[in-house]
């Protein structure tokens, strides 16, 4: 089998060193094209400002590896203080629970993670061919069982965490080791990843069975915890989900992932490495589209996934009936069980700047309160004292924090332009006027408070998720756009396209059909997704084309 050049790149990279240390030292303001690929493993990715493209310099979007997005005060605080030291005065709350640091310059890079390492934190790991952050179902409440869950959460970080000292040694200025060469098939300095690391990314979360605001059908990999007498008893285990897809190639496709069973709990951490290793061993190294674990899984089916699981950790999956799922809420104010409050901080797009950032700096500082990362890219500040209520609400109130409506609180929105080399069309700056769009039809047919989970990506690779979502846009071309429908809220179940390249100029038409189509179904409480659902593609797309059709 033929390996794809950056399988090779990686071979050669001395377990992702390459020259990495010296370009970093070097007096050129960017990184070549070998080392981009590279700097991807350190949670680091190399960027162009593509509004002033020509006259642009590189620079560094940095990434942190948080399990669980869980900060202390400190840590949340020298993420603020370095957003304004070396990047744009902003920071990003990403859909995995992280935050990300935009416009670093090159020669600023070792000072700022040296700077993130003083403060307990890293980069390591959270982009790349590797094992991504952890994420894990929001807790703002003490919820007992959620806090059970959180050493596991730390326990598969670290563990998938690579042993290359690279990002040490040229990062954090440790002393270079010799790396031995592998001896056989187990690579002495990579006993898991081996020197070619994983074929593309590895997506990994914990939630409680029925709680599913991580977007557990979305990942490679997921577990959902059961209890007995409130102490945990085992796991759910889903495997073989993903996002990414290429437009009108259909050997590329989003795809949920499959429950396999039922684990007892001290089975969690070889089933993982079982997965992990299949992903390894199995996913294509040939063609980067189609280096998922996902098209292992819809190629081998599930079946042969299962016994392959088996075999590797072994196990046996047990069957049980999976609880229904639901995705509690986390914004507002939201009581916790040590008789203090939490707050969840609507976080537009996860971009936390000018009075915002401001706001947030000096809650977090005055009243000491650790943080918590929401999959939706919202914030939640934990243990604020009752008698200490009003003076953390009017500050957050001066930094323009409002309470979001039913449409905006779950909405979710891709950086893309104009950092994101990817990216076709607009998504976080342009979510504004989309969310005006749509939220001005669900107000004229009265359905803002049933609003769907809407979900916008500048391009097909979805890292807001678009393909769960009731409703979603997805860049297809300048300007235009493909549309999704027929997702549920609860992300066990995937939307369907219904439109190609939908010029943003008709969007709010568009959406005033829909609604006016799912408001005429007359069927009450029946959420967007599960109308969209009902009804399918070409029954809803029909309705598009006719002022006046005939209900089903």
């Amino acid at each position: 089998m033929t390996e794809s050049p950056l399988e090779t790149l990686k071979r050669q990279s001395r377990h992702l060193r390459g020259t990495l240390a010296e370009e970093a030292a070097g007096p050129d303001a960017g990184f070549s094209k070998d080392s981009e690929h590279l700097l991807k493993p350190h949670g680091l990715y190399q960027q162009k400002d593509r509004d002033h493209r020509k006259e642009a310099q590189p620079v560094i979007m940095l990434r942190g590896r948080i399990p669980g997005g869980r900060l202390e005060p400190a840590q949340y605080l020298a993420w603020d203080d370095l957003a304004d030291r070396y990047g744009d005065g902003t920071l990003r709350v990403t859909s995995r629970q992280t935050l990300e640091l935009h416009g670093v310059l090159k020669g600023e890079l070792k000072r700022t993670l040296q700077a993130l390492r003083q403060a307990v934190l890293t980069t390591q790991g959270a982009c790349g061919d590797v094992v991504r952050n952890v994420t894990l179902a929001p807790n703002p409440w003490q919820r007992a069982d959620l806090r059970q869950l959180e050493p596991l959460v730390d326990l598969l970080s670290s563990h998938f965490l690579a042993r290359s000292r690279a990002y040490t040694e040229i990062w954090l200025d440790g002393t270079p080791e010799p790396e031995p060469e592998p001896d056989g098939a187990a690579d002495p300095v990579e006993p898991l990843y081996g020197a070619t690391y994983l074929p593309r990314k590895f997506k990994l979360s914990l939630t409680v069975a029925g709680e599913n605001l991580v977007d557990l059908y979305t990942n490679d990999l997921g577990f959902a915890a059961t209890f007995t007498d409130g102490l945990l008893e085992g796991f759910f285990v889903f495997a073989g989900g993903g996002m990414g897809m290429t437009h009108n190639d259909p050997t590329t496709f989003p795809r949920l992932a499959d429950l396999l069973g039922w684990i007892p709990a001290g089975c969690i951490l070889p089933v993982a490495e079982a997965v992990v290793l299949i992903h390894r061993d199995e996913s294509n190294r040939e063609d980067r589209r189609h280096a998922r674990l996902k098209y292992v899984v819809a190629a081998k089916g599930v079946p042969w996934l299962k016994q392959e699981v088996e075999r590797r950790a072994g196990i046996r999956f047990q069957d049980r009936p999976l609880p229904a799922w639901n995705s509690s809420g986390v914004l507002g104010w939201l009581p916790r069980a040590d008789g203090t409050w939490a707050y969840g901080v609507s976080v537009p797009s996860g971009r936390i700047g000018g009075p915002l950032k401001l706001a947030l700096k000096a809650v977090v500082a005055d009243h000491r309160l650790a943080v918590q990362l929401s999959p939706d890219q919202d914030l939640i500040l934990l243990g604020i004292p009752g008698d200490q209520r009003d003076a953390v609400d009017a500050a957050l109130r001066r930094g323009g924090v409002q309470e979001a409506d039913p449409l905006s609180r779950r909405a979710l929105a891709c950086v893309a332009l104009p950092l994101c080399g990817l990216a076709i069309t607009e998504a976080e700056r342009a979510m504004p006027d989309f969310l005006r769009l749509l939220r001005a039809a669900l107000v004229r047919h009265g359905r803002l408070e049933r609003a769907p989970v809407f979900r916008v990506t500048g391009c097909a690779n979805g890292c807001a998720r678009p393909y769960s979502a009731e409703l979603a846009l997805v860049g297809q071309a300048v300007g235009k756009v493909a549309v999704y429908a027929g997702g549920s809220a609860q992300g066990d179940r995937l939307a369907f396209e219904l439109r190609q390249k939908v010029a943003v100029d008709d969007l709010g038409d568009l959406f005033e059909r829909l609604v006016s189509a799912w408001t005429a179904a007359g069927r009450g409480d029946e959420p967007f997704g599960d109308f969209a659902q009902r009804l399918g593609p070409e029954a809803l797309s029909r309705f598009l084309e006719d002022a006046s059709p005939q209900m089903e």
